[in-house]
């Protein structure tokens, strides 16, 4: 948090984490980066457990000791030897580790999340190494198995510290960074992106879209009078409840924005009866006319951009048909009288 939401940026063709690097040492900035992607400690070597050493010669325990850290400096001259100069791992990297990386010059992150990890995979192409063991029983490091990115630098954000990788290789990645005053506009800021992007989803799968303020139902409703009164029997009244029931989705909308719902409804009744009518074709762009609840009057949602997804509409009159017919099949209701409490 801090500075306002205007100040939110969209790192195109690129992922931000909030980590910062393993150590002040490391640069801040690496261009033309090689990032290696690691689900193992960078440790000084431990032997398994269970695995115990007898040693007679004090000697012999020092040699251990070397040997043990140039596994670890092994490791990381192989993976530095590959081209890395960026190292990202879900486990630790410890102090006797970090000294090698600092001095090849590479950026370390730790404790990265397994979800994160992943997604820095699919966008710079790179492999998640489990082991770097090989089929010798050896330990190398595959150049082939590196990510790439133009650069990947670490800047200030507010309170925290993060890691933006920009211009990712392979594929098409984007991270909105939201900024705002306090966490309550923060996370409202998230849920409305959030609805936004799930809109634009929606739109794309269905590859259609209809205006919105209400227009759809408006336009429904009165279709759905006209159809009625070709009934002469009890259909006619079911009809005519449902074209009723649609007009409460104008109504709300009206009723939220403290618009008079009667007024709105019944100018948008008239545009869409006009276009339906069809006798004036001047007026057959009536049919796109929904709500403007900015100016308390009706407008063209088209031309205005007031779209909804079509897969949206579909889907809510298919469910609440559904769930009215569920209720109409309801013939007998059984009430279970409540125990009475003994004395």
């Amino acid at each position: 948090h801090g500075q306002s939401c205007s100040e939110s940026v969209l790192v195109a063709g690129g992922y931000a984490i909030q980590l910062s690097r393993g150590s002040q040492e490391m640069p801040t900035y690496v261009a033309k980066a090689k990032i290696a992607l690691l689900d193992f400690d960078l440790k000084k070597h431990r032997m398994s457990m269970g695995v115990n050493i007898v040693i007679d010669d004090p000697e012999e325990l020092e040699r251990v000791r070397q040997r043990e850290m140039d596994i670890t400096k092994e490791k990381i001259k192989k993976i530095s030897e590959a081209g890395t100069n960026v190292v990202f791992t879900t486990k630790g990297i410890d102090d006797f580790a970090m000294k090698y990386l600092v001095e090849a010059g590479i950026l370390g992150v730790r404790r990265v999340d397994k979800k994160d990890i992943k997604r820095i995979a699919k966008c710079t192409g790179a492999q998640l190494i489990l082991t770097m063991a090989n089929m010798d029983g050896d330990e190398s490091f595959d150049p082939a198995t590196l990510g790439a990115a133009e650069e990947v630098t670490e800047q200030r954000v507010g309170d925290n510290d993060f890691i933006f990788i920009k211009g990712c290789a392979s594929a098409k990645a984007a991270t909105i960074l939201i900024r705002g005053a306090n966490e309550y506009m923060l996370e409202e800021a998230d849920r409305s992106i959030h609805d936004a992007l799930c809109a634009v989803s929606r739109t794309l799968e269905s590859n259609a879209v209809v205006p919105g303020g209400g227009a759809v139902e408006t336009a429904l409703s009165l279709h759905l009078e006209d159809y009625a009164r070709t009934f002469d029997s009890y259909e006619q009244w079911a009809i005519a409840e449902f074209s009723e029931a649609l007009q409460v989705i104008p109504k709300t909308l009206a009723m939220n924005a403290a618009m008079d719902a009667i007024d709105l409804l019944a100018a948008l009744r008239v545009r869409h009866h006009a276009a339906q009518a069809g006798q004036d074709p001047k007026k057959a762009d009536y049919k796109w006319f929904g709500l403007d609840l900015t100016n308390g009057g009706v407008r063209n949602s088209v031309t205005a951009g007031v779209l909804e997804p079509m897969v949206s509409k579909l889907k809510s009159l298919k469910f609440a048909t559904e769930a009215a017919i569920t209720i109409l099949r309801i013939d007998d209701l059984i009430k279970i009288a409540p125990e009475q409490e003994q004395q």
